[in-house]
């Protein structure tokens, strides 16, 4: 019995691991001129190459502003945070 190859049509936008690999300058510059580009394994969605600018405006500013609010929005805000303390036992120790 012989192997079958399938011949996919491919997909503007994807492209196989392989073929990202050994195009990556050109892969590069098609973000660039079109967009996030996607690169599969094994036939499947992997990963989505982005420029930096999306990247960051996808990530937002890591100013801490976002736990800021969070806990500005909680029910708990006016809570005490201060911890339970509870004594500890106290050996008798020869010295």
């Amino acid at each position: 019995m012989g192997t079958r190859t399938s011949r996919r049509r491919k997909q503007p936008g994807y492209w196989p691991l392989h073929e990202a690999k050994a195009r990556f300058s050109e892969l590069v510059r098609r973000v660039r001129r079109v967009g996030p580009q996607h690169v599969t394994v094994h036939g499947k969605p992997e990963v989505v190459v982005i420029t930096v600018e999306e990247f960051r405006r996808l990530r937002g500013a890591l100013t801490g502003q976002a736990l800021v609010r969070a806990m500005q929005a909680s029910p708990y805000r006016d809570e005490p945070l201060e911890p339970e303390r509870h004594p500890l036992p106290v050996r008798d120790v020869a010295l």
